[in-house]
């Protein structure tokens, strides 16, 4: 199954260059998931491209930011500015990615709207 998610540029760019390897998430897909398609929210607003998911990790924040911190592409004090208020969190292991050539227009392509989380495809 696919799962769409909304991400931030930001985050969104360094998913594809590498430099982040870990999507953290506060809720996560109560289905099995084994590909996301990732929505860069505005300003950008497009389908940029995909990720195979390598492993989902759910644990306590600490252990959590301890397995994943190498390749979190955030800060510790964005880490748990995230989280805050949660005792526990969600890591999705980024696998094997592909960007588009050319982005994809999300109700064009995909017929859906941004959600606020995640939705499946």
């Amino acid at each position: 199954m696919e799962a769409l998610l909304s991400i931030k540029p930001e985050f969104a760019s360094k998913i594809f260059d590498g430099s982040k390897r870990f999507e953290y998430r506060k809720n996560i897909f109560k289905q099995p998931v084994e590909r996301v398609i990732v929505y860069a929210s505005a300003p950008i607003s497009m389908v940029i491209g995909e990720f195979e998911i390598e492993e989902l990790i759910s644990e306590n924040l600490e252990t959590l930011w301890e397995k994943t911190k190498e390749h979190s592409g955030i800060s510790e004090d964005y880490f748990y500015s995230y989280f805050l208020n949660k005792k526990n969190g969600h890591a999705i292991r980024i696998g094997n990615t592909l960007k588009y050539e050319e982005p994809l227009a999300l109700q064009k392509n995909f017929g859906v709207t941004p959600p606020q989380s995640y939705m499946y495809l």
